[in-house]
C-alpha cells in the first residue's frame, strides 16, 4: 500500500465492531445525502400567475399580447 490509511487510531486499541462503528460514521457524514436537492424550475404557468416588478405593470397587463 502506497497511500497513507483513510482512518488511524493514536491511542488506544479498538476492536473489530468499534472501528466498524467510527467508519460508518465517518462515512456517513462525509455524503451529501443531507444536501438539499436543486429547486425545480418555475413553469411558465406558474410565473405568470405572479405579479410583475415592472413598474406600471398593471397598465400593460391590459394591452393585447
Amino acid at each position: 500500500m502506497d497511500k497513507e490509511p483513510l482512518v488511524r487510531v493514536v491511542r488506544g486499541t479498538l476492536t473489530d465492531v468499534e472501528l466498524a462503528a467510527l467508519v460508518a460514521v465517518v462515512a456517513t457524514r462525509s455524503t451529501s445525502v443531507d444536501a438539499l436537492p436543486p429547486r425545480p424550475a418555475v413553469s411558465a404557468w406558474a410565473r405568470s400567475a405572479r405579479p410583475s416588478t415592472r413598474p406600471a405593470s398593471w397598465r400593460h397587463s391590459a394591452h393585447p399580447r
